[in-house]
């Protein structure tokens, strides 16, 4: 077991080349295990295993700076560098994060969790290492099709300018989380399965080879070479942007990986990109048949496969078939994902509506300013992001959707608190959504609300953001729902006792609580958070104590709604629970930071007895 005598990457370097290969399958079985049983991120880090191992054997890490692009696929970078059996308590509250993060250890050059990032990351620490005449070196892994994103991009178009110690790791495994779409994506695509590039440039060398020993002649040749591959290969594009690209190169083969790295290592002519070819879910064959579906797992079965369930329909799978039966009815409806095509729900819209289905890559900005070019175009999109995403596409939201007032809804999936952490949080969305002038904001509590709120909002011809979390909802799929009433909240239950506001599942946790309490309490589902049923919240909090319950921080959701319809009016007490508002929220199974931060109907309750009178 060569993986045992790891702790740091000092004792990698120890062994031999020829160990190497044999320790990548030994951190497989450690990342699948793990996995399996913690949930995580799989396809992409069993995909990245001998990249990482060469990147620390070759460069000194961390006076090199190693920045990962999606920080998904650095489960291998944790394994050695001093985390071996600490990863084994991976996205556990208080164990290993899903995520590098420098307050974790000294070997994360810095946070990752969004994509996009690393290249500008590295060409700062670049700059900063030149202007120190430093020699040491600035690595940026990109993959899982990050390469797309727009502030990659930017950082591309900005590399020469101080990126003279900058390496740029390509990861290409053809893969985002839904498979990579965009024109940068199929060049690339190309390559890895045309084999033309590879035949030239072996009939070119036997050529050079047989020739005499003339330095004009070798000269010429090797110049006709570099032309054929800079119309050929995508490092036309790199070199015109000051880029030296090299590649393809095999990301499983740990010789070739070595040898180019140790190239790179003894250079200071950057900036430099090496294309690397991957397979994402190399080495356990269900997440190598099918990446997307093994991308983010919550736990599964090992021998089978089969990953695990909470047996009941989720928020996502609920919005993917409202959306097809209303573009069904609609055909003016498109739908817009950035990426995330499965993880959004929208996989049967695909199927039922090819022509009017639009994944944009990883590309937030770009698919909300698109879908207002859609809008102004006759058309009523439809775009489903993570709401952790969203914040990266603010101001398109507001001056590209909501100043003209067009009828674009957004559907924010994953609004709460994830286990995958602060990264991924979607906790802070209400916070500028709301702030928002002409943006109306719904969150549903049940599945079947859901729909209902979807109709609601094609029907309403204006901006609406519909956020919903991860999972599904303990009210059954066939539950009555209330009509919807523009910017009215629903008594779900009549009391004299403390009025309980929640919004979303929250309503459940308030029920629960309002059992516990024995208080006579009236709950109240918000449904919408903007505009806000002021009136309602006024009428009731005369004379009563008032609670809030949100999968939110403390701030700018639906606390603070209630804490500003209440200003300057007669009520009682305020309380509100939510998620704090001072300190991100660490990673770790989602019930158990309920019970960490007091947001269980128990925790609740107990609090509720001792400040609030009936």
């Amino acid at each position: 077991m060569y993986l045992e005598q790891i702790d740091s990457p000092a004792d990698l370097k120890k062994l031999p080349p020829d160990a190497l290969c044999a320790l990548a399958k030994e951190i497989r079985e450690l990342i699948i295990d793990t996995v399996s049983e913690n949930g995580g991120h799989l396809g992409a880090n069993l995909g990245t295993v001998e990249l990482t191992i060469a990147l620390h054997y070759i460069f000194d890490i961390p006076a090199d700076s190693l920045v990962f692009d999606v920080g998904h696929q650095a489960y291998t970078h944790k394994i050695l560098t001093g985390r071996r059996e600490f990863f084994r308590t991976l996205r556990r509250f208080g164990g290993c994060a899903g995520f590098p993060h420098p307050r974790e250890s000294k070997f994360d050059a810095s946070v990752a969790g969004h994509a996009g990032t690393a290249i500008s990351t590295a060409l700062g620490i670049s700059t900063a290492l030149g202007a120190a005449s430093n020699p040491h070196k600035a690595i940026a892994v990109v993959g899982d099709g990050s390469l797309n994103c727009g502030i990659s991009l930017e950082g591309l178009n900005n590399a020469h300018a101080g990126g003279k110690n900058l390496i740029i790791i390509l990861n290409d495994n053809k893969m985002s989380i839904s498979r990579n779409v965009g024109g940068l994506a199929r060049s690339l695509n190309h390559i890895i399965s045309g084999s033309f590039y590879n035949r030239f440039k072996t009939a070119a060398k036997r050529l050079l080879f047989s020739l005499p020993r003339h330095k004009t002649l070798h000269k010429m040749i090797r110049r006709f070479e570099e032309t054929v591959k800079y119309l050929i290969l995508p490092g036309g594009l790199f070199e015109e942007l000051g880029i030296r690209y090299i590649g393809p190169i095999d990301g499983h083969s740990i010789p070739d990986l070595l040898y180019h790295l140790r190239h790179l290592e003894s250079q200071q002519a950057g900036p430099v990109l090496l294309h690397v070819t991957t397979e994402k879910g190399r080495g356990y064959e269900h997440a190598r048949q099918n990446p997307a579906r093994y991308h983010g797992v919550p736990g599964f079965c090992k021998a089978t496969g089969a990953i695990a369930s909470s047996g009941k329909p989720s928020f996502s799978s609920v919005f993917g078939e409202a959306a097809v039966e209303l573009a069904a009815r609609h055909p003016e409806i498109h739908a817009i994902t950035a990426a995330m095509k499965d993880g959004t729900g929208l996989t049967p819209f695909a199927e039922a509506h090819w022509d009017r289905f639009h994944d944009v890559g990883i590309a937030e900005e770009h698919a909300v300013t698109y879908a207002a070019g859609l809008a102004i175009g006759g058309l009523r999109p439809i775009c489903a992001i993570y709401a952790t995403f969203m914040q990266r596409a603010l101001d398109c939201v507001y001056h590209d959707v909501v100043l003209p007032q067009l009828p674009v809804i957004f559907t924010l999936d994953r609004a709460g608190a994830v286990e995958d952490g602060p990264t991924h949080h979607g906790i802070y969305d209400l916070g500028f959504l709301r702030a928002l002038p002409g943006l109306t904001v719904m969150a549903p509590r049940s599945g079947a609300e859901l729909r209902r709120m979807l109709e609601f909002a094609y029907e309403l011809k204006r901006p609406v953001a519909i956020r919903y979390p991860r999972g599904g909802s303990n009210v059954p799929p066939g539950a009555c729902v209330p009509e919807l009433q523009f910017g009215r909240a629903d008594v779900v239950r009549a009391g004299a006792g403390p009025v309980i506001w929640a919004m979303g599942p929250e309503v459940d946790t308030a029920l629960a609580a309002a059992e516990l309490l024995n208080m006579d309490c009236c709950v109240v589902n918000a449904r919408f958070l903007s505009p806000f049923d002021a009136e309602l919240a006024r009428k009731l909090a005369e004379g009563r104590t008032t609670i809030s319950i949100e999968d939110h921080v403390l701030s700018g959701g639906l606390g603070t709604a209630l804490d500003e319809a209440l200003s300057g009016t007669p009520h009682g007490g305020i309380l509100h629970f939510g998620w704090p508002a001072d300190r991100p929220v660490p990673h770790g199974k989602v019930g158990c930071l309920r019970r960490e931060f007091g947001l269980t109907p128990e925790a609740i309750a107990e609090t509720v007895r001792k400040t609030a009178a009936p």
